[in-house]
């Protein structure tokens, strides 16, 4: 069967798949995919920081019962809006993604590096999910499901608008609507100011003017990603400020939902090493506990997630430690979990490695682009993937342009990533390889020539620019048709070091370490990639055996 992803067939199994999560007798295949590089539960009743050590980026989460879901930027990578599902705040997994194409189809069938989905809100009201999203250069979009595994309705288009962002709706208790939202100055020429629009009550379209109700140049600039809450009375915006890397968290409040607001900054880095702490969501427990999770920019390993306990004090939130008591509060490391009602999670994480026994590939992969037929194929019998060599773009500079990259997010600070693979080249030229992405990227490749193998690397700085990549010398030769065993290992600083082996004991080294960069908006991705020279009527192919990350 052609593999397509989320077609009719995976949205039921997807949904079958979460009704079975929460039986018992799946802890088992659950603790089978722990991360074997980073768990935040210390299993002493304690967490460490961040929760999630991958590029979850522009976090927002709601709590329905005992279940709490969180979604995040996806920008041009597809199945987009992953969504994660946790019992506590620590322990999450990959539960299902939105969409498997991204829409307009066509435009997104090349990469839109910094494009498409940018910061998401997520909310339960009258028993229906909803999810908005804006794309900075079309509009704000808004999607609904009875059940966060899907099916997901087709996305709506809110409001056509080039620059507006970050959307969060509130559904008041008198059952009026609204939705706050930011401006990207990159496309609405102005930024650091949000605004209110009042919605229909089914949240699907925007009602009269929108109304400018807080502008932050003067003490908050970049002021952008604001969630809308309420509480006591008060309409309260949470929204972060100061820039990505330096920023902190501001917290806005009024007793009229169109303002005058009022401002505090209620989290900033203090004497932590946590940069940058902001723009997240305000979630609380079914014992009562206020908690805030939040981003941390770490550069190449993207924008991992933060935990924070939360408390009030006079109306205003005060968010991890506040150790002078001046209601500014700085990052925790490690912290007491979360307190809830009900049957303890399990040890859990996201999913990183793939043995490929499945009918579908794991959640936790995206492409660079929307898929096409053809790409992938996977052969659950053999516990395999297969991916076919796809013609390089008619204008190849570099891979900055090449849609059939099949990435993931990077786990943590170290690790090593190892994949099996069998190449059965058919054309010369053809390649296949393990790739590190970003904005500058190098990958371990297997190229075919004069019916051989010539294992290499190749590295390119700024993608963007669409330089050209620097080749290395070939560093060996080999036969086609057996196992190869593809490696980069990461240590601190996001360095990696290729190598490779022909039997998975003694690898060699390829090339001299390698500095990962982030991509557009994005962390660094690492993956797999199978190309060839030009267009024909047949195409080599890649097995890939395993993908496995310690």
């Amino acid at each position: 069967m052609t593999f397509l992803l989320y077609n009719k067939y995976n949205l039921l199994m997807r949904n079958l798949f979460f009704l079975l999560l929460f039986l018992p007798s799946l802890s088992l295949a659950q603790t089978s995919t722990l991360s074997k590089v980073w768990v935040p539960d210390l299993g002493n009743g304690t967490y460490k920081n961040p929760v999630l050590y991958a590029d979850y980026s522009d976090p927002d989460a709601i709590r329905v019962g005992e279940d709490y879901y969180l979604v995040s930027s996806s920008f041009n990578s597809v199945p987009g809006l992953q969504i994660l599902h946790s019992k506590d705040l620590v322990n999450w997994t990959l539960v299902s993604a939105v969409f498997g194409e991204q829409q307009p189809a066509e435009r997104f069938q090349k990469p839109q590096h910094g494009g498409g989905v940018w910061a998401p809100a997520i909310r339960y009201h009258k028993g229906l999910y909803y999810i908005y999203y804006p794309d900075p250069d079309l509009g704000i979009f808004v999607t609904r499901a009875q059940h966060p595994a899907g099916p997901w309705e087709p996305p709506i288009l809110v409001k056509e608008a080039k620059g507006w962002i970050d959307p969060c709706p509130l559904w008041d208790d008198n059952g009026r609507a609204y939705l706050v939202h930011a401006f990207a100055g990159s496309r609405a020429g102005f930024k650091s100011v949000l605004a209110v629009s009042e919605m229909s009550a089914d949240g699907l379209q925007l009602l009269g003017d929108e109304v400018l109700v807080f502008d932050g140049h003067t003490k908050h600039p970049t002021l952008e990603g604001p969630k809308f809450y309420k509480r006591n009375g008060y309409y309260y915006i949470f929204a972060p400020g100061g820039g990505v890397t330096p920023g902190w968290q501001v917290v806005m409040r009024s007793k009229n939902v169109f303002g005058p607001y009022e401002d505090r900054i209620v989290l900033a880095q203090g004497n932590t090493t946590i940069n940058g702490p902001h723009q997240g969501a305000w979630v609380d427990t079914n014992t009562g506990q206020d908690w805030f999770l939040h981003f941390q920019d770490q550069g190449a390993y993207g924008r991992v997630v933060h935990l924070q306990p939360m408390r009030w004090q006079n109306d205003w939130p005060i968010i991890g430690d506040d150790p002078d008591g001046d209601g500014t509060g700085q990052p925790v490391l490690t912290h007491k979990k979360p307190a809830i009602k009900g049957k303890a999670q399990p040890l859990a994480t996201p999913a990183t490695s793939d043995e490929f026994d499945a009918p579908e590939l794991g959640l936790q992969w995206q492409w660079h682009a929307n898929p096409q037929d053809g790409w992938a194929f996977p052969m659950p019998a053999q516990s395999q993937l297969r991916l076919y060599t796809v013609p390089v773009p008619a204008d190849f500079k570099n891979f900055w342009q090449v849609p059939n990259l099949l990435l993931q997010k990077l786990p943590a600070e170290t690790f090593t990533t190892t994949t099996k693979v069998t190449f059965t080249p058919r054309l010369e030229g053809e390649k296949v390889g393990l790739v590190m992405m970003g904005l500058d990227y190098a990958y371990l490749s297997l190229t075919n020539e004069n019916g051989q193998l010539r294992v290499g690397q190749a590295v390119c700085r700024n993608a963007d620019k669409l330089t050209p990549e620097t080749t290395a010398a070939p560093v060996a030769t080999l036969p086609t048709g057996q196992p190869m065993y593809l490696r980069v290992a990461v240590r601190s600083g996001a360095k990696c070091q290729f190598s490779y082996s022909t039997d998975g004991t003694t690898f060699q080294p390829v090339g001299t370490e390698f500095q990962a960069r982030e991509g557009r908006w994005i962390g660094a991705k690492m993956g797999l990639f199978a190309l060839r020279p030009g267009s024909t009527n047949d195409a080599g192919s890649l097995d890939v055996d395993w993908f496995r990350i310690e």
